[in-house]
């Protein structure tokens, strides 16, 4: 890592409360990424559950976890290409791995242990397929390996910067008859547990941040998973091209490109979220009330320099600004994987997990970055530790 990012800037005064520097990061965050957090329509406001509205169906979406304990968030970043996503992938089947061992059950899947899943672009594709409930068990329908083979096989089939983006691969008949079959009809209400995806809305000039808890409110805010997929994904590699999606009712229309125009870093977004939404988070009321694990996808290979740039500046200012609003806690209850390069090549799934090995970077408050003392890989592990326990709590309780 370069030294110049060890450089300390001075940070505010000893005396600051840290709720407070919380509550503006948040705030900061919420007014230059997110969009609808004012509108009752798209959140539920903090401390004032909602109805949901007439003719909405709730009856097939998991009951709200109320159980005392943390509230467990998975992030994934991402761009539009399935090679951003490899990294990220690959994070997850080590870390299913290690839940599965550690626990004895050979069939637990991650979202047995996550209460939020959020991711963008590549992220949001993983996220989607990892909390899609399966019609006859109604258990998560992919595991991690499954959802990292999906990503590896859209590689080959042409899910690259060098045909665009998902987009180009959906509008292909091969290509959107693959990803049919991984989602179906399934939409947003059709998830184990809370999943949120962001695209940016080139209609009304503002991200857009697709939520299921806006579809248990409203069917105007249900999509197919496969659109909410497609929509994260848009306007990456050559062709910069937006893809208009609509509601599963037809009155929202969103003309979208990628999540990583307005959030290629969720974990904001996702932290946010659970603290204002009292309805299914009712116990959560700051930082030491979550545990979170943000799965970063590497240093992304891009056409421009300066788009390259950019995309990784604001993910770096998310995990700084996370990493800062949970000051003590973050060594217990903020995890971030991040490996320098991306995976490349033919071998680049075999890439991806060889990256785990790496040091990881991690954010330091007020002082940069810096290589930490474990591996991304030792990382899972740790945090794996923590998923298991919160579990074995809960489950006392």
């Amino acid at each position: 890592v370069d030294q110049r990012m060890d450089a300390a800037p001075v940070g505010p005064p000893a005396s600051m409360d840290v709720d407070k520097l919380t509550f503006e990061i948040f705030s900061i965050l919420e007014s230059k990424f997110l969009f609808g957090y004012d509108d009752p329509k798209l959140l539920f406001a903090g401390g004032s559950p909602l109805t949901p509205a007439s003719g909405a169906v709730v009856g097939k979406v998991t009951p709200p976890r109320a159980q005392a304990g943390k509230v467990c968030i998975l992030s994934i970043d991402g761009g539009g290409r399935a090679a951003d996503g490899l990294l990220a992938g690959a994070a997850l089947v080590r870390l299913e791995a290690s839940l599965r061992r550690r626990t004895g059950d050979p069939k637990a899947r991650l979202a047995d242990f996550f209460d939020v899943a959020a991711g963008s672009g590549s992220g949001g594709v993983l996220a989607a397929m990892l909390v899609a409930r399966g019609k006859d068990d109604a258990r998560p329908l992919y595991s991690a390996e499954e959802a990292l083979a999906f990503l590896a096989r859209s590689l080959r089939r042409g899910w690259s910067s060098s045909l665009g983006s998902l987009r180009a691969l959906l509008r292909r008949p091969a290509g959107g008859d693959a990803f049919r079959k991984v989602f179906g009809e399934l939409t947003l209400r059709d998830t184990e547990r809370p999943v949120l995806v962001p695209c940016y809305d080139l209609a009304t000039g503002a991200p857009f941040l697709f939520s299921r808890a806006d579809a248990v409110e409203t069917p105007a805010y249900d999509f197919r998973l496969r659109n909410v997929c497609a929509a994260t994904c848009a306007g990456s590699g050559r062709s910069s091209s937006a893809v208009e999606v609509r509601s599963c009712d037809g009155s929202t229309r969103i003309v979208a490109v990628g999540g990583g125009v307005a959030l290629g870093n969720p974990t904001a977004a996702a932290i946010t979220h659970v603290l204002n939404n009292k309805r299914e988070f009712p116990l959560a009321s700051g930082v030491e009330d979550l545990l979170v694990i943000s799965i970063g996808c590497g240093e992304g290979a891009s056409t421009s320099q300066i788009v390259r740039i950019a995309a990784e500046g604001v993910s770096d200012m998310v995990d700084q600004a996370v990493a800062m609003a949970f000051g003590h806690n973050r060594t217990s209850n903020y995890t971030r994987i991040q490996a320098i390069g991306s995976p490349r090549g033919s071998r680049c799934a075999v890439a991806a997990e060889e990256m785990l090995s790496q040091k990881n970077v991690e954010s330091v408050l007020f002082r940069g970055k810096k290589l930490a003392e474990q591996t991304n890989a030792e990382k899972l592990e740790l945090f794996a530790h923590e998923l298991v326990k919160e579990r074995n709590r809960r489950g006392a309780k």
